[in-house]
């Protein structure tokens, strides 16, 4: 392994993979080439970490119900300051006997 190449880009020689190409403002690719150098790393080294980061590491399949939660699917809508009573969606559709109608009668 060459001087200043991070055990990831071995890693990566080793394996197939994806190419992508993205566009960054030239703000963010001058930050990233400082990063690069700071740390010895290649710039693509430090943007498989980033993503890895953002995304989560995978470890194998996930539950639906962990995955929904995780995306801020599961829980209790709660009104928002200024809303109108009114238009509250209902506390719990499961326990309203209006949305019970005909359950487990055959038509």
């Amino acid at each position: 392994m060459s001087k200043g190449m991070s055990d990831i880009h071995a890693k990566m020689s080793d394996m197939s993979s994806d190419r992508i190409t993205i566009r960054i403002p030239d703000t963010l690719g001058q930050r990233l080439r400082q990063r690069s150098r700071l740390e010895g790393q290649p710039e693509s080294a430090l943007i498989r970490e980033a993503l890895e980061s953002y995304l989560g590491r995978s470890e194998g399949p996930h539950p639906a119900y962990e995955l929904a939660e995780k995306a801020g699917l599961v829980g209790c809508i709660a009104p928002t300051a200024g809303s109108n009573p009114k238009k509250l969606p209902p506390k719990d559709l499961s326990t309203n006997p209006r949305h019970l109608e005909g359950m487990g009668k055959r038509p």
